[in-house]
């Protein structure tokens, strides 16, 4: 990767470049991204801690159903998929070590592994829920598994899309992300001297693993 124009900018320049009107300097403006992002996540781990909630109090309700369930469900593609999305979460925070050693050309493969692991991730669960499907396990009414046909069973599986299917369409706007920042290191408009949207970029994709992380024993081990 040729060394960009962009690099070799004075730090008033990148000041002036990079600086929101509404902030003094670049300190107060890479705080307030990094503040933001913190509270955004906030409100993200409210959300499926309520979904999270709601799993405990059917699973109180239907306990043989929802361990049944789990033995449904495809153990090896599950626990796969887990260390998939622990590895990236390696590569892209080793992304930015490499960004602070000057060394944007490994920063920028270390983010298109992160983001070939994402859509490694997608795949395996596309192919988990076409598993499903093949045997009529559809979330809400269009359930249709002769061999679990309780509305244990039913609530346990429309949990699972629903919950699985949240985080994968995070995984999609995750992806987005790391690719616009990939593109960002490309370019050199993220670099040793500042690289803030890489590292706010992380915290989301770390949120993504860490979701999962609760996830995966829910639906696959507590059986």
């Amino acid at each position: 990767m040729s060394a960009p124009a962009t690099q070799h900018e004075t730090a008033d320049e990148t000041t002036v470049r990079r600086l929101g009107v509404q902030f003094s300097d670049l300190a107060k403006q890479d705080h307030a991204a990094r503040f933001g992002m913190w509270v955004f996540l906030a409100s993200e781990l409210l959300l499926f801690a309520g979904l999270f909630a709601l799993y405990v109090a059917y699973r109180i309700k239907y306990p043989q159903e929802f361990a049944d369930g789990v033995h449904h469900n495809a153990l090896a593609l599950g626990t796969t998929n887990t260390f998939v999305l622990i590895i990236s979460s390696f590569t892209i925070a080793y992304a930015i070590h490499m960004l602070r050693k000057d060394r944007p050309r490994v920063a920028f493969w270390l983010l298109i592994t992160t983001i070939a692991l994402g859509a490694l991730f997608l795949v395996f669960k596309g192919i988990e829920y076409s598993g499903h499907f093949a045997h009529g396990i559809f979330p809400g009414q269009l359930y249709a598994f002769a061999e679990m046909p309780t509305d244990g069973a039913r609530m346990f599986f429309t949990l699972y899309f629903f919950m699985t299917g949240l985080h994968a369409i995070h995984m999609i706007v995750g992806l987005g992300i790391v690719i616009w920042l990939a593109m960002r290191v490309w370019k050199g408009l993220a670099n040793a001297r500042y690289h803030t949207e890489v590292e706010v970029g992380a915290l989301y994709w770390h949120l993504v693993d860490g979701i999962w992380i609760f996830l995966w024993p829910l639906f696959y081990l507590t059986g």
